[in-house]
């Protein structure tokens, strides 16, 4: 995906855009370059486009056309234009012209039919074909070119909601961006949080997908078919890349199909045909139908006007046992039994409500395999017999498998190590109820212990993929290029499992084999490279010509590269068919053929031909004939050798082969043959007789003590009458040197020299050296080796594997002339090893030892988001991110530099890396312009710098002060004594404001309070706050002649004293009247109330009588007889009761009865007392959006009716208002206040006595 910093610099300003146009027709495509005169290219199909007839291109200034004519069916093909390293793609649709008039007649019919469909239903009664069956997928012959890239996501096109009907399908759609993408994504399908789809795929679920080359997306579809109300809900797609992950949620929704409503019943017996609007076949599927909707359809038809009883046919279906169902429809004149059937059920199973379950199962769970699962129901009953059903069995209790549990009204099952046996439907059964589940057992991901390799092999070799997994017979899926293998009708892929082992196994491999094989678990992948190359058949030894004499033996051997193949010998075009005397062997990569007691007959044209390749190599056999002269006695020996000139004769021989010289001599009497190997000397050597030497050949060489006899060893000289051979057995190094051949007889004697050369294949090279190293490639360089084998060094082959395989693979087929390579397509990550080969004319030597191990990696990408935080005079505070691509050589920090304007030199800002994401630079010079970059370092070197876009100046920056005043500091502060006060008030500005803090106008310097402050912020900090901290705090931040302030408002408050002047006022009957004084010491808080206590004297246990008591009066009641009564009494504030309390000094005594009371007379006193306000309205100032209430205090007898008002209106009626009246305190509560709500309100009170009205004011202010 590309990288975000790096989207917004395109070249274009306006992009073509995909554009649909006839046969025949022409098309324009303009594009707007950013900046005039650049160079544009336009490409079809990757081949760049001249200008022609057909093609006509345009540029003027940054405006540029593509304009094609008479477009042909061909031209529908993927265009691009190219300006510098922008391109953009877009297409071109081309459509056949419409042929309006043979579209008629058939959009009318088709018309005419929909409506027909519509307006009569089918004759069976079932719905028409829910239209929300429809896919809901996107074609990839539309998918635009131009996709909208996610910066931060991997989806193009994200799963939409959906929404279908019961038994309709619907196919959800995830479009991913494959562009910068090294391998197929991984795609997940979930429904709900935990249920993974990919083990539910069969009838009603399918999953797809494929790759769009031309747009370079991968398509995921998800298809649900046939519909039910279970599938409807929330689902997930989870798309993730080795290094990246996105997902989306999307819901489905699935509606029941649509009941036959209410209609008029002349429309249910209309019959409709095609073209008419009524005729054909009757229709009755309409009559299901309530009684009551069928009669008034009549009722409006018929002509009567008599009413007859509306009757209920399904509730008299529904209460009708089912012998009965056919009568009753046939009374009704219902015809579909089937469609009532169904509706019938469906409606009892709506309305039936469980009498047996208070909690019914959940509709399904998953559980991992191995682990347990739980099944819990509540029952109404606790003593019902409760059965446990599988699959309709029910479930025995068998050991440790199956635990039922009782407890209280639930009822538990239990099952133990879970398997793919117990997934299936259970049932809880309490009588004729039944509760039903459905169980998945998920099986843990099966990993992929032992990865593919990747093979290289020649054409028609067999190849094995093997791969081990972590669970016996689990089950895996091999794809090649994404494709998934099947078992085809030639059996050419087989699969085989061994335990944990699984093998892909291709018999006999050919060029299309090549490619990317993967085998899948549901929680791995393995990807490995097949390439399947040609077979390339070298001939490192071919047949030779040899001349051969009576009776002895021809041998042609060849040598090829590939020990597998086969081939047959031809003697002058015609096959040699072996017998006894010619023999024909195949040994590794020798093919010889052998022909014993060679005869005149054998002389002729041999060719070998390797079988499956247009080659053969040729050889001639040459019979030589010996005459036989009449030679006179006496005759001095001779060698008859075919070449005697100025140096030894040399015979060239492979290492391993056989050497056989036949060697003719001549003389009378017999001569004796001597063979002598001799070395070569710096110093001359003189022989007794000079006239033996005439040619100078033994000049630099001397004798050895060591002689070679006849049949003696594996270098041994065979005896002839008019020949000597000599043979040497399995050629080896030392066998190299200057053999001399000596013939004597008593007329005298003859000398030779015969060099022998030893050719081998080379020795190994040393081992390689890895120099370059990049995130999938390398650079190998080796030295020639030290021994070339006598032949000089054709070529180098290199191999290389995995560092825990033992898997070699040939990197080349054509032999590499240089001593270096770069070695390509290797995996990020991975150990790796190489060697090489040497390869002469012989063959190719033994592997040189492996590299050192090595790992291709990559350096990271540039840091993103480069910024500068923070700037003064002699400091810069830069900040980063990290690279979008780290890679598998991980990060070892950064390194940050900067230089002047106009300059090249880079500085180092810090000494060594840096692992943190910002840097502090200090001690720079104050007015300097200059530049900073950053860059990422691994093991694979240093990224890309991210550099900052423009000179930074050095130079404080003037800021203004201001302060951020926390949101509850701006209300007033509550505190008890003793808590601690932790203030943070942060506040803006450079350079660093002054910071100082009053309270009551003069400066803070108390010795309990602390005051700390740093850049950003001031704290203020008492660690016990006392009433005297109570008070106005002003706090000002200043920078030069800038200054911002604030005040803040804090309360300590602590429990009220007790009350004053506790006394009785008058006791009567079992009553007693009690009246005190506020405290004197209210706690620096509000008083709320009061707490009365009682306690009799005998006893001295106090009992509370009221709390939370407003008045300084009260009256206790209830008291008992013949007892005496102490009383005390509370104050209570926000911080509650007071410590101690206000006692009556005496007690006070309750008469008994029978004691005779007169009491006085007294005048009838009128109590009515008009409204008065005892505590008035305050204005108040509130935030908008928080709860805000208004309260006064009243009294008046009786009790006054009250009414609130806003500017005069009455807001008895708005439920915006809430208003409460508790003991004499008056409320009225504004929900959710705005600035609409600021203004006047008033409260009246009205009663028979009089009237009383008071007035606020409520400022509702905006939050900050």
């Amino acid at each position: 995906m590309p990288e975000p910093s790096k989207k917004a610099v395109s070249a274009f300003t306006k992009k073509p855009k995909t554009t649909e146009a006839t046969t025949g027709g022409s098309a324009i495509f303009e594009a707007e370059t950013e900046k005039a005169g650049i160079k544009v290219k336009w490409q079809r199909a990757g081949a760049e486009i001249t200008e022609s007839k057909k093609y006509i291109i345009k540029s003027e200034g940054n405006k540029h056309s593509l304009t094609i004519n008479n477009i042909e069916k061909d031209d529908d093909v993927t265009y691009a234009v190219i300006a510098g390293s922008s391109k953009v793609k877009f297409e071109l649709k081309v459509k056949e012209p419409e042929k309006s008039e043979a579209v008629l007649p058939t959009e009318a019919s088709s018309a005419s039919a929909v409506l027909d469909a519509e307006s009569a239903p089918a004759v069976t009664g079932s719905p028409p074909p829910p239209t929300d069956s429809i896919q809901k997928s996107v074609p990839t012959s539309e998918i635009q070119p131009e996709l909208p890239l996610d910066p931060i996501g991997l989806f193009v096109t994200r799963p939409q909601d959906g929404e279908v009907s019961v038994g309709g399908n619907i196919t959800f759609t995830a479009i991913v961006a494959g562009a910068s993408l090294l391998k197929k994504p991984s795609v997940k399908w979930f429904k709900g949080k935990w249920m993974d789809l990919g083990n539910k795929v069969g009838t009603h679920l399918q999953l797809h997908d494929h790759y769009d080359r031309n747009n370079k997306v991968y398509v995921f579809e998800m298809q649900i078919i046939d519909a039910k109300m279970t599938y409807a809900g929330g689902y997930r797609c989870e798309v993730s890349t080795k290094d990246k992950f996105d997902s989306c949620n999307f819901n489905l929704i699935v509606n029941e199909t649509p009941a036959a409503g209410d209609m008029d019943i002349r429309t249910t017996f209309r019959r409709v045909a095609e073209g008419h609007e009524e005729g054909g076949e009757l229709n009755f599927s309409a009559l299901l139908k309530k009684r009551d909707s069928f009669l008034r359809s009549v009722n409006r038809t018929e002509t009567k006007t008599e009413s007859q009883p509306s009757v209920d046919v399904w509730e008299i279906l529904r209460n009708a046992p089912p012998s009965e169902y056919e009568k009753i429809a046939f009374q009704y004149g219902i015809t579909d039994l089937r469609g009532l059937l169904k509706r019938l059920k469906r409606m009892k199973k709506e309305e039936k409500k469980s009498t047996a379950f208070l909690k019914k199962l959940d509709p399904a769970y998953q559980v991992d395999k191995g682990q347990k699962i739980k099944f819990t129901v509540d029952v109404a009953n606790p003593d019902a017999d409760v059965k446990w059903l599988k699959n309709g069995q029910e479930i025995q209790v068998s050991g440790s498998k199956y635990i039922f549990e009782a407890v209280g009204n639930k009822r538990i099952l239990t099952i133990n190590h879970c398997s793919l046996a117990d997934d299936a439907a259970y049932q809880c059964v309490i009588g004729e109820e039944k509760s039903f589940t459905e169980l998945f057992v998920r099986e843990p991901p099966v990993l992929i212990i032992h990865p593919l390799e990747d093979q290289m092999v020649m054409v028609g070799e067999r190849v094995e993929f093997e791969c081990e997994v972590s669970e016996e017979g689990a089950t895996v899926k091999w794809q090649k290029d994404g494709t998934e293998l099947t078992r085809e009708a030639a059996f050419k892929y087989r699969f085989k499992k061994d335990g944990k082992k699984h093998y892909l196994i291709i018999n006999e491999s050919t060029k299309e084999d090549s490619g990317h094989y993967s085998v899948k678990t549901n929680g791995g992948e393995s990807v490995a490279e097949l390439f399947v190359q040609e077979k390339k058949l070298e001939v490192y030894q071919s047949i030779a010509d040899l001349t051969v004499k009576a009776r002895d033996q021809a041998v042609f051997k060849c040598e090829v590269s590939d020990e597998n193949v086969k081939g047959i010998w031809l003697k002058n075009g015609k096959e040699v068919i072996p017998n006894e005397r010619i023999k024909i062997s195949h040994i590794g990569r020798i093919h010889k053929l052998t022909i014993d007691d060679v005869t005149p007959e054998d002389e002729a044209d041999y060719s070998f031909i390797p079988e499956g390749f247009a080659y053969n190599v040729s050889a001639k056999l040459q019979f030589l004939e010996i005459k036989i002269d009449f030679v006179p006695r006496e005759e001095p020996p001779k060698i008859h050798l075919d070449c005697m000139g100025q140096s030894p004769d040399t015979i060239v021989v492979v290492a391993g082969n056989k050497l056989r010289l036949d060697v003719p001599i001549s003389g009378d009497p017999i001569p004796s043959v001597i063979w002598q190997k001799v070395k070569k000397n710096s110093d001359s050597v003189q022989s007794s007789d000079d006239s033996r030497n005439p040619t100078g050949t033994s000049s630099d060489l001397s004798n050895e003590n060591k002689l070679l006899s006849e049949s003696e060893g594996r270098v041994r000289v065979e005896m002839h009458e008019d020949h000597c051979v000599f043979i040497i057995e399995g050629a080896e190094k030392q066998d190299e040197g200057v053999y001399r051949v000596t013939v004597k007889n008593p007329a005298g004697e003859d000398k030779a020299d015969i060099t022998v050369k030893v050719i081998d294949v080379p020795d190994p090279p040393e081992a390689p050296k890895i120099l370059n190293i990049g995130e999938d490639y390398c650079s190998v360089e080796w030295q020639p080796p030290s021994f070339d084998g006598g032949q000089p060094v054709l070529g180098y082959i290199l191999e290389r594997k995995k560092k825990k395989s033992y898997r070699w693979m040939r990197l080349n087929f054509d032999l590499l002339k240089e001593l270096s390579y770069e070695a390509k397509r290797m995996i990020e990550g991975v150990v790796y090893e190489m060697r090489v080969y040497a390869v002469n004319s012989i063959g190719m030597s033994r592997p040189s030892l492996p590299s050192a191990p090595f790992m291709p990696i990559a350096p990271p990408s540039e840091p993103t988001h480069f910024t500068v935080e923070d700037v003064s005079d002699s400091t810069i505070t830069l900040k980063w991110r990290p690279p979008e691509r780290i890679g598998a050589g991980g990060l070892d920090g950064y390194i940050v530099e900067y230089c002047k304007e106009r300059s090249t030199d880079w500085i180092p800002a810090i000494y060594g890396l840096t692992e943190r994401t910002s840097i502090l630079i200090k001690d720079l010079v104050t007015g300097d312009k200059l530049y900073f970059r950053v860059k990422a370092i691994n093991l694979a070197g240093e990224s890309e710098p991210a550099i900052t876009k423009e000179p930074i100046t050095i130079r404080e920056i003037v800021q203004r002060p201001k302060i951020w005043l926390p949101r509850y500091l701006r209300q007033t502060l509550m505190k008890k004594v003793g808590e601690t006060i932790n203030i943070v008030i942060p506040f803006q500005g450079k350079p660093r404001p002054r910071v100082t803090w009053m309270k009551g106008g003069q400066a803070l310097e108390s010795k309990d309070v602390g005051i700390r402050n740093s850049n950003t912020d001031t704290i203020l900090f008492i660690r016990k706050a006392e009433r005297h901290h109570s008070g106005t705090y002003e706090v000002a931040v200043q920078i030069e002649n800038m200054e911002d302030k604030v005040t803040i408002t804090i309360q300590i408050a602590d429990k009220p004293g007790p009350p004053q002047n506790v006394k009785i006022v008058d006791v009567w009957g079992f009553n007693v009247a009690l009246e005190w004084t506020p405290p004197q010491d209210d706690g620096n808080a509000q008083i709320l109330g009061y707490t009365i206590q009682k306690a009799d004297k005998k006893t001295m246990e106090w009992y509370t009588v009221s709390d939370h008591y407003r008045r300084t009066n009260c009256v206790v009641s209830d008291l008992i007889m013949g007892n005496e009564y102490y009383f005390r009494v509370f104050s209570e504030n926000s911080w509650g009761l007071s410590e101690t309390a206000a006692t009556t000094k005496t007690p006070v005594y309750i008469q008994k009865t029978g004691t005779i009371y007169k009491p006085p007379s007294y005048k009838e006193y009128d109590f009515s007392e008009p409204p008065k306000f005892t505590h008035p309205l305050a204005n108040r100032s509130v935030i908008a959006g928080y709860n805000a209430t208004l309260s006064c205090a009243l009294r008046g007898i009786p009790k006054p009716k009250i009414f609130w008002y806003k500017n005069k209106v009455d807001l008895s009626g708005d439920a915006k208002y809430r208003m409460f009246s508790k003991q004499g305190v008056l409320t009225l509560e504004i929900r959710k206040p705005t600035p609409f709500d600021s203004g006047c309100y008033t409260c009246k009170a009205v009663n028979d006595s009089g009237e009383a009205e008071i007035e606020c004011r409520l400022d509702v202010r905006a939050p900050q």
